[in-house]
């Protein structure tokens, strides 16, 4: 069993960069900058941005379904980096950091979670994808509860390139 972890699509966030921080108010986000090479982790490319660098802080819908399951809360968003995509690996954003797993099936509802400490990441994303009713994970940061990425079930395994 193999799994993928994306980041969020630049497109998507691009015009927030555009505008200024009075129309950021407008609709609750922020420009940031990162105070610390730590702490301040962007959700495209699920790295946390270095000092110096801005972002945008923002209100984000992560688990955006019709059920008592739909989820969103703050995030961080960099201009300029690519969505990143993982296969079998733990983005840096994860590196340290204890994660809540919120397992769904394809239907939205919660099946399952599990606490992951740091080094505990990997065997609990593959042991709550033993359960074949598990369509994807939500990785949220366990302190804060923020979103950290989807992982979902790597569609290409099993074919012949």
């Amino acid at each position: 069993m193999t799994y993928v972890i994306h980041g969020l699509s630049p497109d998507r966030f691009a015009p927030l960069f555009k505008l200024d921080n009075a129309a950021l108010a407008v609709i609750h986000a922020r420009r940031v900058t990162a105070t610390s090479d730590r702490g301040f982790p962007c959700r495209i490319s699920l790295d946390d941005a270095q000092a110096g660098e801005e972002l945008i802080l923002l209100h984000h819908i992560s688990h955006d379904v019709a059920t008592p399951y739909r989820s969103a809360y703050a995030i961080y968003v960099r201009a300029g980096v690519d969505a990143a995509r993982y296969r079998d690996e733990l983005p840096p954003v994860f590196a340290g950091r204890p994660l809540a797993l919120r397992a769904f099936d394809a239907a939205g509802m919660l099946q399952t979670a599990r606490l992951a400490g740091p080094g505990e990441v990997d065997a609990a994303i593959r042991d709550l994808f033993a359960d074949e009713a598990i369509a994807y994970i939500d990785a949220h940061n366990a302190a804060h509860g923020c979103f950290a990425a989807r992982i979902e079930r790597d569609s290409a395994e099993g074919s012949v390139a």
